[in-house]
């Protein structure tokens, strides 16, 4: 019961020996499914990766893959011998993590009288008597580490929707509420590091609060802001050409041009835009983050053509503090037949020669 030599009796020592009487499930089971859930539960039982480590190398001394009951849980290797299967470890390292794995409950020391590890056979060649690291607990905590494990992968499953969450609703905030940019940088360095569940959880609360608030930037359906009322009518009425005109006029717009007189779009792609079809996507992604509706866009491409409205939709982005409602001033832009984004172009003061260029 008392471990050999000076060493005293620790407070839990005897708590811990109790294991070794302990009720063991009826059923075998494989050692390395409790080592993999040890590994993903560590945290629970206190222990390290190096601990785990030095627990691998004692289960591999078992001849069978399982453990049971009524089958060996002692095994017996001399300091040498396990310092080698855990690739040279010193022995001053190796009594260290063993003492961490005794302190756990996953691991029990039977001593023999002078201290070594050896094991007494029968006439027939049997183990009768074994001295030294009994494996036991293992199989009597068997459930508890299961449900630890269990507990764990659903604790990194929520810590890993949350950061996601956290990023979606950074990204709306960082865009849509300028004043908070320093606290959203302060949120987003934060994130680099692992932090435990309710930090994470307080943070996520922040960045939704900031979200609702970001929300709260729609107005209530008013006309289009008056400072532009004009300039705004002025691009309706020269698009009045042909449909085909419209468009053929859009696919002399060289995607550049359109980058270069609005650079705001390539904050919402992380990939290069080279290609009208990547324009168009990107489009459609950021129509809602302006409280324009899939339908209202699908409607614009519908009446304009696609490269069309995509254009529209990204000379609204560039203007977004000018506009009060960039739905509404899509859909009315859409409702005349023969609309070009061309003039919105030239209107931003960035694309010259554009009616040259068709």
């Amino acid at each position: 019961m008392t471990p050999f030599g000076r060493h005293p009796v620790a407070a839990g020592h005897l708590e811990r020996q109790s294991l070794a009487e302990a009720p063991c499930p009826a059923a075998a089971a494989d050692k390395w499914a409790i080592l993999r859930d040890l590994g993903t539960a560590r945290r629970a039982f206190d222990v390290s990766d190096r601990d785990l480590m030095v627990l691998q190398a004692l289960l591999s001394f078992l001849p069978s893959p399982y453990l049971s009951a009524d089958g060996p849980t002692i095994v017996f290797p001399s300091n040498t011998t396990l310092a080698d299967r855990v690739h040279g470890m010193p022995e001053s390292t190796l009594r260290r993590h063993i003492a961490a794995l005794v302190a756990a409950g996953l691991l029990l020391r039977h001593d023999s009288p002078n201290g070594k590890r050896y094991a007494r056979r029968d006439a027939s060649g049997q183990i009768a008597r074994a001295f030294g690291f009994d494996l036991r607990p293992l199989l009597v905590r068997r459930a508890e580490i299961a449900a630890a494990a269990t507990q764990a992968r659903a604790e990194a499953e929520t810590i890993r929707c949350l950061r996601e969450e956290i990023a979606l609703h950074l990204r709306d905030a960082i865009r849509l509420l300028p004043d908070e940019a320093e606290r959203c940088l302060a949120i987003q360095r934060q994130l680099r590091r692992k932090l435990p569940l309710i930090q994470l959880r307080e943070l996520h609360r922040q960045t939704v609060d900031m979200s609702a608030q970001a929300q709260t930037l729609v107005p209530p359906p008013t006309e289009i802001s008056s400072g532009f009322d004009n300039q705004n009518e002025r691009h309706i009425q020269d698009s009045n050409k042909p449909l085909s005109d419209s468009e053929k006029s859009a696919e002399t717009i060289a995607v550049q041009t359109v980058l270069t007189t609005c650079p705001s779009v390539r904050d919402y792609s992380t990939d290069a835009i080279t290609t009208w079809q990547q324009l168009v996507a990107v489009a459609a992604l950021i129509c809602p983050m302006m409280g324009i509706t899939q339908e209202t866009w699908r409607h614009a491409s519908q009446r304009m053509g696609a490269m069309n409205a995509a254009a529209t939709v990204i000379c609204i982005l560039e203007r977004f503090d000018q506009i009060s409602r960039p739905g509404a001033y899509l859909r009315a832009l859409a409702k005349k037949d023969r609309f070009s984004a061309i003039p919105m172009l030239s209107a931003l003061g960035k694309l010259t020669a554009v009616n040259s260029a068709h």
